[in-house]
């Protein structure tokens, strides 16, 4: 039935039907709304169009029309519009065209413009009449607040039932639903194993990624649902490992509400789909927990998610401490300035420091303050082993069992895959002989399915022969006797190499939550360490300073030097006494060093007639010193030639060399002074002191 409004200058132009359904699951199911949105094209012939004047746009099949996101079709119709080329938009009804006023009124006001109809199965309107206008503009408003009033009902069903945890959210595997939404543990026990062994490892290891490297090592896969939601088992990956780790169920708790859509302002191009974006577990909407047979208790999964978050290595943003890495700064990640607050980052350039840029990078200012490390580290490590000392043989005791428990486990880990891949060999076997003979691309692909498993079967053999752990024996007493004889063994264990540094600061911080640092103003770090659980420990550490006079007590130091050197007493004796009194060398926080003495004393002018030798002399020997002037020549030179091998003397055990005192010893080093003999013989036992000519 032709209409009044439809005149030939829109005849001239091309009639369009705008076909949309909102989801693909509509598309399949709803095949009669299909037929009649399709059968509109009879619909534009009996208002006058040809047939081939009719185009037909359904590139929005299994699209909403919430949104303009990723409805190809509807921009394509609104260009055309816009371009002049459609003289009628055919739609069964408005809401297929838009279901919001933000895209609905546009489309009218260029099909105004452009004189373009609009026609539903009521009618056919026209946008640039007031009548029409009203008529369209109503139906696009009842349509959007339809579409409100569908969701809200929706929304609020789905809500209600997540309430009491009754929404059936797709599980992860190792937990199956069965029939009257029962919620039970995957009957496969190697499943169940291999999650055990997850979450068992993690608990040691405290890293996704280093129980992805554990696994892999062992040759152990892990279960995980492809998309249709069948078990499979692939290689470990740290996203794998996280998935796990992340997941709630697994802790026995419904959780509804874990992600979020981002708005058009986060995301990178506004025109984009919506993305989704993990939320914190306090915004969490709804959590019932003890809704599933859980793996592990909800206070251990909380645990795991803070050690989670804290291997993320976000300095500035998180203020986490990262994981623990390689380098020989202990207190990397953990150490924090007590000037501004912030995180000291760790600079291995010059000798190792911890160094407070934050004000540099964030505001263009100075450095807060530079530490060096060595001092402040050997400090708190000696702390730390104070603090275990009592609690030692307990450790150690504990640590063998976790080694027993985590060996156990993946020892039946491994057995249990071998029995996995042995069952698929079987299956694949007992196909290859149901089949008939004569079927032979049949039989010729069975029996190479039934090959590869018995291939897959003897490399997992073989793999599980180098790795499986060998069982280990209940501890007896005898083992408990060897752990007691480890007692105050934990010093070398740490200053051993083979610990290494990355386990050196695991161990740290299972105590240590975090060091402060306060670089004074003399010759002392101030270091506050926050133990966990609260308990706070001041250490002043000596740190090395640039002269005496930045030393908290240089000036009475110096002036007691010159009240010494002034009782005509030797530098040595100076710096032993000074050490004794409590003082130290700027260079040196240990002890006073007699150079530094001497330098105090020589810059005062002070002199002293006659200064004790290094080393304490022997009736009847002299020394290099002394030796050298005898025959007027360097000292250096005699250590040059001992080095070299000319002269074969005897070394004390403090490290002297002592020379007899006799003739044959000044004839013997004039004549290797002179080039006569090429070497000469001083040890004590060589009565024979002249030297040999060689060559």
């Amino acid at each position: 039935m032709k209409s009044e409004l439809v005149t030939p200058a829109h005849l001239a132009r091309r009639a369009v039907v705008y076909i949309r359904q909102s989801t693909p699951a509509q598309v399949v199911s709803n095949q009669e709304s299909l037929r009649l949105q399709y059968a509109l094209t009879g619909r534009a012939r009996n208002l006058g169009w040809h047939a081939a004047d009719v185009d037909v746009i359904d590139a929005d099949l299994g699209q909403s029309g919430a949104s303009l996101i990723g409805r190809d079709g509807f921009k394509d119709l609104a260009a055309r519009v816009g371009l002049g080329e459609i003289g009628i938009v055919l739609s069964i009804d408005v809401t297929r065209l838009a279901r919001n006023c933000s895209d609905w009124y546009p489309l009218l006001d260029v099909c105004a413009l452009r004189g373009c109809l609009i026609a539903d199965r009521d009618g056919v309107y026209d946008p640039g009449s007031a009548n029409g206008r009203l008529l369209l503009g109503l139906k696009g408003s009842i349509s959007e607040l339809e579409l409100h009033t569908i969701r809200s009902r929706l929304t609020a069903g789905l809500l209600a039932k997540a309430q009491r945890g009754d929404l059936a959210l797709t599980l992860p595997v190792g937990l199956v639903r069965l029939p009257g939404d029962v919620v039970v543990l995957d009957p496969d026990e190697g499943v169940r194993g291999r999650l055990g062994l997850v979450f068992s490892r993690f608990a040691r290891l405290r890293s996704a990624a280093a129980i992805m490297r554990d696994l892999a090592a062992r040759g152990l896969d892990l279960p995980r649902r492809d998309r249709h939601g069948d078990l499979r088992w692939t290689r470990p990956t740290i996203s794998a490992v996280t998935g796990i780790l992340k997941n709630p169920a697994y802790a026995g708790a419904f959780v509804y509400g874990r992600k979020r859509m981002k708005s058009r302002d986060e995301l990178a191009c506004p025109d984009g789909k919506p993305q989704k974006t993990p939320r914190t577990m306090e915004d969490w909407r709804i959590v019932v927990k003890d809704r599933y047979p859980a793996y592990i208790p909800w206070r251990t999964y909380q645990a795991n998610q803070d050690i989670l978050v804290d291997n993320r290595a976000e300095y500035m943003a998180r203020k986490t401490r990262g994981t623990p890495r390689e380098g020989e700064l202990l207190l990397q990640g953990i150490a924090y300035c007590a000037r501004c607050g912030h995180k000291m980052f760790v600079r291995y350039k010059g000798g190792g420091q911890y160094v407070c840029n934050h004000l540099r990078t964030q505001q263009g200012l100075p450095e807060c303050q530079t530490v060096r490390a060595a001092a402040i580290d050997a400090a708190v490590g000696r702390a730390f082993l104070a603090a275990v000392a009592p609690a030692e043989i307990d450790a150690l005791s504990r640590a063998h069992n976790l080694r027993k428990d985590v060996s156990t486990t993946a020892r039946t880990a491994i057995l249990q895959q071998i029995e996995r891949k042995r069952y698929q060999a079987a299956l694949a076997q007992r196909q290859y002989d149901k089949v008939d003979p004569d079927n032979r691309l049949v039989a010729a692909e069975l029996e190479r399915r039934w090959e590869a498993a018995l291939i897959e079967l003897r490399e997992a053999e073989a793999e599980a022969s180098n790795t499986l752990p060998a069982s280990d024996a209940v501890l007896d007493r005898a083992l408990r006797d060897k752990v007691v004889s480890l007692a105050g063994r934990l010093p070398a264990l740490w200053d051993d190499p083979a610990t290494g540094d990355a386990r050196r600061k695991a161990l740290l911080r299972c105590l240590v939550e975090k060091a402060v640092l306060e670089r004074g103003t003399h010759d002392v770090v101030n270091v506050r360490l926050v133990w966990v659980g609260g308990a706070v420990s001041e250490l002043a550490v000596p740190r090395r300073v640039n002269g005496i006079d930045d030393l908290a007590h240089g000036t009475q130091m110096r002036s007691r030097i010159f009240e010494l050197a002034g009782q005509g007493l030797t530098d040595n004796v100076i710096a032993a006494q000074l050490t004794r009194e409590g003082h130290r060398s700027p260079s040196c926080p240990e002890r006073v060093l007699p150079t530094t003495v001497q330098g105090v004393r020589l810059g005062a002018g002070i002199k002293i007639t006659r200064q004790r030798t290094r080393w304490p002399l022997e009736p009847g020997r002299l020394g290099v010193t002394a030796l050298a002037e005898r025959l007027g020549i360097p000292p250096k030179w005699l250590y040059v030639q001992i080095r070299q091998g000319r002269i074969t003397i005897d070394r004390r055990a403090n490290g002297a060399y002592l020379f007899d005192d006799t003739p044959h010893t000044i004839e013997a080093l004039r004549n290797l002074c002179s080039r006569a003999v090429e070497c000469i013989d001083l040890r004590a036992h060589q009565h024979d002191t002249e030297g040999h000519r060689h060559g």
